[in-house]
């Protein structure tokens, strides 16, 4: 249960950061803590089939932020077709 929510947490942070990171990647606090959830997921799956473990809190932010990124990224590769 705890995992989850720090999870949650770690996500809600890398949405935020990955939105004020990249440029034009602003979908306004919810949307960017959405992107940083679901950021969150991608990441650990990209780590984890490069074979990079994520271990503790600060793996699993770097893990989350790069997530978030990639999913930003991806969102405006969409928008722009």
């Amino acid at each position: 249960m705890w995992d989850l929510i720090l999870i949650l947490a770690i996500g809600l942070l890398a949405g935020w950061l990955a939105g004020k990171v990249m440029k034009g990647g602003g979908y306004g606090l919810a949307g960017n803590l959405v992107i940083g959830v679901v950021g969150a997921i991608i990441g650990s799956y990209i780590f984890e089939i490069i074979g990079i473990p994520v271990r503790g809190m600060f793996g699993t932010l770097i893990a989350a932020i790069v997530g978030a990124f990639v999913l930003l990224y991806v969102i405006q590769l969409v928008k722009k077709a």
